[in-house]
């Protein structure tokens, strides 16, 4: 099969373009490079043996995007495209409405006009908002409570519309939770540009030396150890997922929504004591006041994963912490490692 994979240079997207060609299929990475690094393609080759086609296309250009399904036959697409920072999102909303929900609507219909009607959607936890029911099914209601959020949401709206409205189209909608970890060969991970904005990026820069500490957003909140608690996901089981989603479906038409989660919650704390564990030494943080609008408590109810698609993660914590630390140490600065490291620590 050969599979259009947006964003592909960025984080999800490499580790799955390296699940799809370890699962054997032809892989095209279509991506902007506005907050990724055609490096991870490079990486990705290395490891998997195989070669990447790579094309630095804006979805906003819909006729550089055509040319790429002219020069392409693609059986299928995942879409990962997209402007991804919640506080980014507040700030500069007409930005995030722009490039994710003008982008997509170009790629959809690229796909329409060169007949490509497949496609798995990366979407997030977000749609939900500030939930307090846990944990969170596909039925749950949608509120995002941000920009970033409400683009995921009317993407959705607009797939669910037009897979009403054309049978012909298959389309998965996967809401992840939160993304962590690296390859296990150290060679692919995370590199955020600018200040990371999910936690366990920002304990890695702290571990490694480029930050001095980790805040935590409150300390009281109604949990075991006062911290929020949110739902990790290993992300070569967040791309596994996106494998079995394609397989999915490969015979089944319609719109489909699918957590990708664990179905279990770490505190704030306990992701800095993991990662503390798996440096050899502690990674200093300190607290501050809760940020408006967070949850206490977050995490997946994968249910619906595991029976319709067999997916379930299995990855532990432990091991999203050593893997995201190996990449880290081996790549302080990530992608771009031309600037030395004030110290290093652990093993």
């Amino acid at each position: 099969m050969k599979v259009l994979v947006t964003g592909g240079a960025g984080y999800i997207g490499s580790h799955t373009t390296l699940s799809l060609l370890d699962d054997g299929h032809d892989v095209v990475v279509l991506d902007n490079l506005c907050n990724s690094n055609a490096e991870s393609v490079r990486r990705v080759e290395e490891i998997s043996g195989r070669h990447v086609e790579f094309r630095r296309v804006d979805l906003l250009d819909a006729v550089a995007l055509d040319a790429v399904f002219a020069e392409f036959r693609f059986d299928s697409v995942i879409h990962f495209a997209g402007l991804k920072a919640v506080g980014e999102s507040v700030e500069k909303p007409l930005a995030y409405y722009q490039n994710n929900v003008v982008g997509t609507l170009n790629l959809l219909h690229a796909m329409e006009r060169a007949e490509v009607r497949t496609l798995v959607f990366s979407s997030s936890a977000t749609v939900y908002g500030a939930s307090d029911r846990v944990p969170l099914n596909e039925h749950e209601p949608l509120d995002a409570s941000n920009p970033y959020g409400r683009t995921k949401e009317q993407i959705e709206d607009i797939l669910s519309d037009l897979g009403a409205a054309d049978p012909r189209w298959r389309v998965a909608l996967l809401r992840y939770f939160n993304p962590a970890g690296a390859h296990e060969s150290g060679r692919i991970g995370e590199d955020p540009q600018g200040t990371p904005n999910n936690l366990l990026p920002f304990v890695a820069q702290v571990a490694v030396g480029r930050r001095e500490k980790v805040t935590v957003f409150g300390g009281d909140y109604p949990t075991p150890d006062g911290t929020g608690i949110r739902d990790y996901i290993h992300v070569m089981d967040l791309a596994a997922g996106h494998i079995a989603a394609v397989g999915f479906l490969n015979n089944r038409s319609g719109v489909f929504r699918w957590n990708l989660g664990t179905g279990r919650g770490s505190s704030v704390l306990e992701v800095i004591q993991a990662f503390s564990e798996a440096v050899g030494h502690k990674v200093k943080h300190e607290f501050a006041d809760r940020r408006p609008g967070d949850a206490a408590v977050s995490y997946a109810d994968p249910a619906a994963a595991l029976a319709d698609l067999g997916w379930s993660a299995h990855r532990t914590l432990a091991q999203m912490c050593e893997d995201h630390w190996r990449w880290q140490r081996n790549n302080p600065f990530g992608y771009s490692n031309d600037v030395a490291v004030p110290s290093l620590h652990g093993k």
